[in-house]
């Protein structure tokens, strides 16, 4: 069973929200797909994320010594890794300055490296598509080429995971996707990520790094950023229903999407660089949601049949250029790392929507 509480954390400069997953225990998925993880050290770039806390508490169950890239010193979520995962060793450093990856690699000395760092908010890209190249693109040439220059110089193999996405689908060609599907972006992210993408397979190619990627479709939690639409829609929804917001406005509500639990996918980022030979993976649950029914199901868990009446549309919201529908073909995953999802997708809207009441209620002092 999963089960999750709100916990509020504050900084100086901003409050942030996460969940609270200390009830929240993997389980494993066979003992042929594990290596020996005594005292394997782990280095995470966007250990901030909800992908990275979710890996770092994995990572940590298994026994490993974690450590995770921050950039600045007085970063606003320094506070909030050390309250909620205070064994995270913490270590300076930006994906846009190699020199610094380098300093923390020789700190970090890792067996495994988790490239989760990126500006991952899509509309924003469009904003700002030079940064969003350079942190999501060049940072992860960034990231492999420390990781080579670590190895020529001290002789440890280190291997490498890749956050890939499913927007570098983009304008998808096959429904479903897999490894094998051409990529067509629509976005300045998606672009980005092909990047990364592609150079994460040329290193392996050249260099023989055991570099994997995963190509993960939409993946969500109550620890999502509030500015991702599962998370603004569960948000509204909370404060809808205690009176405290009257409506929530959005754009395309019949985008569909392949959402998942957070805490799967992680799973499944250990579980490849566990395997023999590096490769790439789709990891997805095979079934497509639009945001209407995210609605449905949203507005349901506190007790709404009809959400017409509180939910408006703008044109702001729209994307210059939609992704309509991505729904991933994850066997390839299942056949070779013996993973598949355990969340479902109403119990997923659920926990986000509960996790939401429970924040809201204490901000409102309710």
């Amino acid at each position: 069973m999963l089960r999750f509480s709100a916990q509020r954390v504050s900084s100086s400069s901003s409050t942030v929200t996460v969940a609270d997953v200390s009830a929240w225990s993997p389980e494993p998925f066979g003992r042929e797909q594990e290596r020996n993880t005594t005292m394997k050290r782990a280095f995470i770039t966007g250990i901030t994320g909800q992908d990275g806390l979710y890996l770092a508490e994995l990572l940590l169950s298994k026994g490993y010594k974690v450590f995770g890239l921050m950039r600045g010193q007085n970063n606003p979520k320094r506070e909030l890794l050390e309250r909620v995962i205070p064994d995270v060793e913490i270590l300076t450093g930006d994906l846009t300055d190699l020199s610094s990856l380098m300093r923390a690699m020789s700190v970090a000395k890792p067996d495994e490296f988790y490239n989760l760092g990126a500006i991952s908010f899509v509309a924003y890209s469009w904003e700002n598509a030079h940064l969003t190249s350079e942190v999501t693109g060049m940072g992860v040439l960034n990231a492999l080429e420390a990781v080579r220059l670590h190895t020529a110089a001290t002789g440890q193999q280190v291997r490498f995971y890749q956050a890939s996405s499913s927007e570098m689908f983009g304008k998808v060609q096959t429904v479903p996707q897999n490894e094998d599907t051409l990529l067509w972006p629509r976005s300045p992210y998606g672009v980005a990520k092909v990047y990364g993408h592609y150079m994460t397979i040329n290193y392996r190619e050249s260099y023989g790094m055991h570099a994997s990627s995963g190509v993960l479709f939409n993946h969500e939690s109550p620890r999502r950023g509030p500015e991702f639409v599962t998370r603004k829609v569960t948000r509204a929804v909370a404060r809808i229903s205690l009176g405290l917001q009257d409506t929530l406005t959005l754009g395309n509500i019949d985008a569909q999407r392949d959402w998942g639990f957070a805490g799967d996918y992680v799973e499944a980022m250990w579980l490849m660089l566990q395997q023999d030979e590096p490769d790439d993976y789709v990891i997805s649950t095979g079934e497509t949601q639009s945001i209407r029914v995210l609605l449905d199901h949203a507005f349901a868990a506190v007790g709404i049949d009809d959400w017409t009446p509180y939910v408006d549309f703008d044109e702001q919201f729209m994307r210059p250029a939609e992704v309509d529908l991505l729904v991933g073909d994850a066997s390839k995953a299942k056949e070779k790392l013996g993973w598949e999802p355990r969340v479902k997708f109403p119990e997923l809207v659920s926990m986000m929507v509960e996790a939401d009441l429970r924040e809201q209620k204490e901000i409102a002092g309710l």
